[in-house]
């Protein structure tokens, strides 16, 4: 979703933004500024949505920017409240990932859905490597129990391999994950679907939205290759910087599972 797309409903179609011309002049392309002084929320159709100076906010797509869940309204409102000066949209994570919720995912949850499925049949807590042994011990203690809860919780018994090899999943396992996700409403799937895209792991994403794991424990199994590289090769700051946002995006998937009370 583009910069412009967020903001067309508020500002129309305004001036398209020159890439080019702000990387000559070393910096980023003008931001909308802030045009209004309160966000709130207001019941509206069965819903709770977004408001700016009592205003009803909608999406790119010109629905109601409004969810089921009162605490997840919230939060969307205190993004944009907390914004200063300008709006920017790596600042509305939540807001963001809803407005795909509503815009794309609710007339898509089939798709979605199966898509996620797509991904539980490589997961990627079930290819390990072979070598060296401090990382297989490392995978092994963060994704076992992840694989474990899986089969005890949900039915669905995947099984690993080591290296690149695929292991075909029993279709039975992939059920349990279908079955699984037909409980989630469009902006829980849209937000376990971003978890899934982070992590390369769709179980990694159920065990946060069932509340089995916490999003700094999902993250971190998610990158037990990575850290052990960086252990051994450092880190540099433009991976770093790539890392954060990427954390940002998980940690706002993550605050709507959370707060959608499923």
């Amino acid at each position: 979703m583009s910069d412009r797309d967020l903001f067309r409903d508020w500002f129309g179609e305004g001036p398209k933004p020159d890439p080019m011309r702000s990387a000559q002049k070393n910096m980023r392309p003008t931001l909308p500024k802030r045009f209004f002084k309160e966000a709130g929320v207001t019941e509206r159709e069965g819903l709770f949505a977004v408001t700016l100076d009592g205003r009803v906010a909608r999406t790119p797509g010109k629905a109601l920017l409004a969810v089921a869940a009162e605490p997840l309204a919230q939060a969307m409102a205190d993004e944009w409240q907390a914004l200063k000066h300008e709006i920017d949209p790596q600042l509305l994570p939540i807001t963001r990932i809803v407005n795909s919720a509503i815009d794309g995912v609710a007339r898509e949850m089939a798709a979605v859905a199966a898509e996620i499925v797509t991904y539980s049949g490589t997961d990627l807590l079930c290819y390990r490597a072979g070598e060296p042994d401090e990382l297989v011990r490392r995978q092994a203690e963060a994704w076992d129990p992840v694989l474990a809860w899986t089969r005890s919780t949900l039915g669905a018994d995947f099984v690993s391999t080591s290296g690149i090899v695929h292991v075909a999943q029993a279709e039975e396992a992939k059920a349990a994950v279908a079955a699984t996700l037909a409980n989630y409403d469009a902006a829980e799937l849209a937000a376990i679907s971003t978890v899934t895209t982070l992590t390369g792991s769709a179980l990694l994403a159920l065990a946060v939205a069932r509340r089995h794991l916490e999003a700094e424990a999902a993250w971190a199994a998610a990158h037990v290759d990575e850290d052990y590289q960086i252990e051994l090769w450092g880190s540099d700051e433009e991976a770093q910087l790539r890392r954060a946002g990427r954390w940002r995006e998980m940690e706002a998937a993550a605050r709507i599972l959370r707060l959608s009370g499923s």
